[in-house]
């Protein structure tokens, strides 16, 4: 009898530690994946303030926290088993799909330009009032959570690139993993940054002397702070939906903008003899927004037509 017991207990112990190995490797394949696609982490996390801005100070972590739930939300219940089914089954069928959302990022940025060529800024001629309207928080949150499911979709096909030589349910729970890591990174970053006016001014009240001028010159430097992150969050939007456009071109065999560009960047990075890879990252990436804001006016052009007709 006791032997079979520390028979069953060695056996135990076995399959304890392949628990913990497998742990351990799935978290290894989580944090990989999830560096590779750090740069659209960057982009969603430089999109989100927008849809927070002009909202009262203690409606935004509210508003960040129905993001991040409806960001999380599009990461398990719809792209996770999408991604998982498509790659086992119809592998065929991603880029297409991300290529569309592509476009549509690439629509959103252009549009945002419109509006700010031709005045039309969104709120701009509401008041308070009608910007803390619970329809205003329920349309932006729509907003947010539709440009984030594009956004995710990358994050999740980039992920499923890195690990795509692992069993079928290796691979759900590493995505799985990556999906609440890199959520929670986004908006806790997010919720950092829109918060950040209101940490300067509990310090400009109650801190030292050194510690209010501090909290002075963030409040009065937030504001500009936002502005850039908006500004960086269109560009953003470009940048990535041609990003996408032009991987899939290039895994549907239409290689030379890929190329060309590549090229380019690459003469531009060693005309400079120092920080030649930031060089040819900055190459790419305009690049890349230049194919994403002609594509997204070809698109806010054709939708504007439509309107008119209707």
């Amino acid at each position: 009898m006791s032997g079979g017991l520390v028979a069953l207990l060695d056996d135990v112990a076995a399959i304890a530690k392949l628990a913990a190995a497998s742990v351990d490797d799935i978290g290894a394949a989580a944090g990989k994946a999830g560096i590779k696609a750090i740069g659209v982490v960057v982009d969603d996390t430089a999109v989100t303030p927008r849809y927070v801005a002009g909202f009262a100070p203690e409606r935004e972590l509210h508003i960040i926290w129905r993001i991040a739930r409806g960001s999380l939300r599009n990461k398990l219940a719809f792209i996770l088993p999408a991604a998982l089914l498509l790659s086992q089954f119809l592998p065929w069928a991603i880029t297409p799909l991300l290529m569309l959302g592509g476009t549509y990022l690439c629509y959103e940025g252009a549009e945002k330009l419109y509006e700010a060529v031709a005045g039309h800024h969104e709120g701009a001629e509401e008041d308070p009032a009608q910007r803390n309207s619970s329809a205003h928080e329920e349309q932006m949150v729509s907003g947010a959570v539709r440009t984030d499911f594009i956004l995710s979709a990358e994050i999740m096909a980039i992920a499923l690139a890195e690990v795509a030589d692992q069993n079928f349910f290796a691979r759900a729970l590493i995505l799985a993993v990556v999906a609440v890591m890199i959520t929670a990174l986004v908006y806790g970053v997010v919720g950092l940054i829109v918060k950040m006016d209101d940490f300067g001014l509990r310090l400009a009240e109650r801190g030292s002397s050194a510690g209010r001028a501090f909290g002075r010159g963030l409040v009065r430097g937030m504001p500009a702070v936002m502005s850039l992150l908006s500004s960086v969050g269109t560009a953003a939007m470009l940048w990535v939906g041609g990003h996408i456009l032009l991987d899939g071109l290039e895994k549907f065999g239409v290689t030379r903008p890929v190329r060309v560009l590549h090229e380019d960047a690459h003469r531009a990075g060693h005309a400079v003899p120092f920080g030649s890879g930031a060089v040819e990252w900055a190459v790419e990436t305009m690049g890349s927004g230049m194919v994403g804001l002609l594509v997204g006016a070809a698109v806010v052009v054709g939708m504007h037509m439509l309107g008119r007709k209707h």
